[in-house]
């Protein structure tokens, strides 16, 4: 179906608020785009500009975002996901076609102001910025420059901050010393950057589930940040790294002089190597920008008071070191194809737990559902007569080597530093597998929900350590998931 039909389509919803027909329609709006697109390159501003239409119409913020799911969900995160050339032009091309259509709303009247404010007046310009920025070498930053301030963006999620912003952090501290490195963004992300670290941090909330305009007046708040922190600083003074930021919707909305800003095109530049991880890439970026060649993996600094309470557990249930301390997490941030369906995750504890050297520590997780799973995988254990234990962090010095399967509620600051102390770490493509590398811990990673090469050998865990990858094909109708044999390579990676 062209636009057309879906314009008067709408045109009798506008009125309606009822969600379950306006996300119906939404969706296959943003699939008709994704169709044609894939089909012969076409892009369709039609179908982009009737969901920006339904993602802005209503008072009520809750529908305005069924229509922006459809939009990042359906189209924005598949072409950021395929790391190919031609869907970054296309992510660009689409950014810079909402950015226009938001900043004629009487809300985004400050967005295009701003953004005049940068001679970007139109969305052509805008495009021609960005593409210029894809399409040159990485420049390296000027002899003259010598920052007092660095300025980092957040990757907005924990994993790909650990994966690359605490490379990008460890790397500027080494080359300039003296200068003071700042991270804006998600404020968890303290509780792996701790004091310790020397970073300092400007909190800055994008929510990857709220509205279209929501998304993107982030960057206003952003800006003012900026201008605050570099307020009274010569154009010699200051830096301003953006790793592929949804602060900056990966790059298309500006914040400084070109002089003092380098973006980092995670998903895919001429003269990357194909198969390397991200944090690799994160290496070879810095090395061009910088001009000096280092590698540094990723690293973390979890909080000390939480790494103490760890390091207690670990004495507590393994006092001669003659155990294997394996923490698991089984969360997937809400994306539910990156789980292997049925009764995997027990099957595998289970499997796990007939090891009587092994002991495991299992994070409850965020939410009804996985917390659901996790009780399932607790009652399964104790069922098969093995002693269990459900319990907040704060609580670990109850326990005893007696436990063999403890389920603990934590943060972000606590499930690093028990997975800091464990042997092993087992989960899906999430946070953790990358925090779990950081630390130097094995790391086995099932990776599922895609069949995207390029995408597993980006996103698989980079550290000193073993970091290896069960994949599970999830997808293909014609693939029947066996968790018995997924288990099996998985215990056959952990041998010796």
């Amino acid at each position: 179906m062209r636009p057309a039909y879906y314009q008067d389509q709408w045109k009798q919803l506008k009125d309606s608020t009822d969600a379950v027909a306006i996300a119906s329609l939404a969706q296959r709006i943003a699939s008709s785009f994704v169709d044609r697109y894939f089909y012969s390159d076409e892009y369709n501003a039609g179908y982009i500009e009737l969901l920006c239409a339904m993602a802005t119409h209503y008072r009520d913020p809750d529908l305005n975002q069924v229509a922006a799911r459809a939009l990042f969900g359906i189209v924005i995160e598949r072409l950021c996901d395929d790391f190919e050339e031609l869907q970054t032009e296309t992510y660009n091309r689409l950014i810079c076609q909402v950015i226009s259509y938001l900043r004629q709303l009487p809300d985004g009247e400050e967005l295009d102001r701003e953004l005049n404010g940068f001679q970007l007046e139109s969305e052509d310009q805008l495009y021609q910025r960005i593409e210029s920025i894809r399409l040159s070498p990485d420049e390296k930053i000027s002899a003259k420059l010598r920052p007092k301030k660095v300025l980092i963006l957040s990757r907005v999620t924990i994993g790909a901050d650990v994966a690359i912003t605490s490379v990008i952090c460890q790397r500027v501290a080494s080359l300039f010393p003296d200068a003071a490195i700042t991270i804006a963004g998600n404020p968890k992300l303290k509780q792996l950057f701790s004091s310790e670290s020397g970073i300092k941090f400007h909190e800055l909330n994008y929510s990857r589930k709220g509205g279209l305009l929501e998304r993107f007046l982030v960057w206003l708040d952003l800006l003012k940040e900026v201008r605050a922190e570099l307020n009274g600083l010569s154009e010699e003074e200051f830096l301003v790294l953006d790793p592929d930021s949804r602060l900056t919707q990966l790059g298309v909305l500006p914040l400084v002089p070109s002089k003092n800003y380098r973006f980092f095109n995670s998903r895919g530049k001429q003269g990357y190597p194909a198969k390397a991880s991200i944090s690799e890439l994160t290496n070879l970026w810095l090395d061009n920008i910088l001009g000096h060649s280092e590698f540094c993996f990723p690293k973390i600094w979890p909080e000390d008071s939480s790494l103490t309470s760890a390091e207690n557990l670990k004495i507590l249930l393994d006092p001669k070191n003659e155990l294997t301390l394996i923490t698991l997490n089984f969360g997937v941030g809400g994306n539910t194809r990156k789980m292997v369906p049925g009764d995997f995750e027990i099957e595998l504890v289970l499997t796990l737990l007939k090891d009587p050297d092994v002991h495991i520590i299992l994070d409850l997780g965020f939410g009804d559902e996985e917390r659901e799973r996790s009780e399932a995988i607790l009652n399964a254990a104790q069922n098969s007569a093995y002693k269990t234990r459900e319990l907040p962090f704060s609580k670990l010095n109850e326990l005893d080597k007696s436990y063999r399967l403890i389920g603990v509620q934590c943060s972000v600051s606590e499930i690093a530093a028990l997975i800091s102390c464990s042997d092993e770490f087992l989960g899906y493509d999430s946070a953790c597998q990358h925090i779990a590398a950081a630390e130097g811990i094995k790391t086995y990673t099932v990776f599922a929900g895609t069949n995207n090469v390029r995408f597993i050998r980006r996103w698989h865990a980079c550290g000193p350590n073993v970091s290896e990858i069960v994949y599970v094909d999830t997808i293909s109708k014609e693939h029947n998931i066996d968790a018995k044999e997924i288990i099996a390579r998985i215990v056959d990676l952990r041998r010796p």
